[in-house]
This record gives structure tokens, C-alpha cells and sequence, in this order.
């Protein structure tokens, strides 16, 4: 599916329904909300936006425990999954990135190219792992264009299924 036709169908759910969008990005530094306002009517949905890089900006504006950060770091399923649970505080859905785009960083457990990629309506949490079809390029941007196609993608099928 093409960018803006994505972009459109995810605006239609999301207006349709009347629910908002807000979204929380580490290793895609703001891209998903950029590709989101690439539409007219962006307004019409997206209520909040975040990029918490850091750890602390993590657990101030996202409620993510130091905990789950110190047990699991920062590039986990838990982190991830807290992230969009924080969100939840700000909009009806959410969708929220972390992960390591290298080129350095990676490491046998956690590569290059790795992101959790979390999904939130209400009390549903969906928490997807992929590795960037680009990882092998280490070409940062590369690496986060890859991953925000494929989670806005993932966003659409998460709220198709889960609000139809």
C-alpha cells in the first residue's frame, strides 16, 4: 500500500471512530509523526506527540518505571509496552517506537536494525519485534524509514482489528 493511501485509511479509522492518536519515539526521532502530518486533516487525530529518546524523558512523560528500564533496558518489549500504556494518558490509541539504528550500538542479542514496536486501544496491548530489512545498509536513515513503513502499516492492521 502507498504512503499516503496508508496515511489516509488510518485517518478514516481513527476519524470514523472519533478516537485520537498519540505517538512516542525513540529510534524513529519524531519520523512516524512527521509521516502522520503529511496529510491534510492530521488535526482531525492526532492529539499528542513525543520523542522520549532519552530514558528519563521515558519515565517523566511516559510513565515507563526505571525498573523495567534498569531490568530490560531501553530497547525491550516491556519498555515498549509501558510506552504505550503511558500514551493512553494522552489519546485513545497509541503507537510507540524503540530501538537501535546503528551503526553502532548493536550487538549479538540486540542488532542493528532491532525495534518493539507497541500498539494501545484501552486495555489492548499489541508489542511487535522486527528487524529493519535495511540493517545491513547501517544507514540510519535507511533504517528508520524501513521500520516507520512497517509500523504504520502495523498500526493500520492493529486498529482494523481491533475497533472493526
Amino acid at each position: 500500500m502507498k504512503k499516503y493511501e496508508l496515511l489516509e485509511k488510518i485517518k478514516k479509522i481513527l476519524t470514523e471512530n472519533h478516537l485520537s492518536l498519540s505517538s512516542a519515539e525513540s529510534c524513529t526521532g519524531g519520523l512516524i509523526s512527521s509521516y502522520l502530518t503529511d496529510i491534510s486533516g492530521a488535526s482531525e487525530f492526532i492529539f499528542q506527540n513525543f520523542v522520549t529518546y532519552s530514558n528519563d524523558a521515558k519515565t517523566k512523560f511516559l510513565n515507563v518505571k526505571k525498573e523495567t528500564l534498569e531490568t530490560f533496558g531501553a530497547v525491550s518489549e516491556q519498555t515498549a509496552y509501558e510506552m504505550s500504556v503511558g500514551l493512553l494518558n494522552y489519546a485513545d490509541c497509541s503507537i510507540a517506537t524503540t530501538g537501535i539504528l546503528g551503526p553502532t550500538g548493536g550487538n549479538e542479542e540486540k542488532p542493528i536494525g532491532l525495534v518493539y514496536i507497541s500498539f494501545g486501544y484501552k486495555d489492548k496491548i499489541k508489542v511487535i519485534k522486527y528487524i529493519s530489512k535495511k540493517a545491513f545498509t547501517k544507514d540510519r536513515h535507511k533504517i528508520k524509514k524501513d521500520i516507520v513503513k512497517f509500523a504504520l502499516n502495523e498500526l493500520f492492521l492493529f486498529l482494523k482489528n481491533t475497533l472493526n
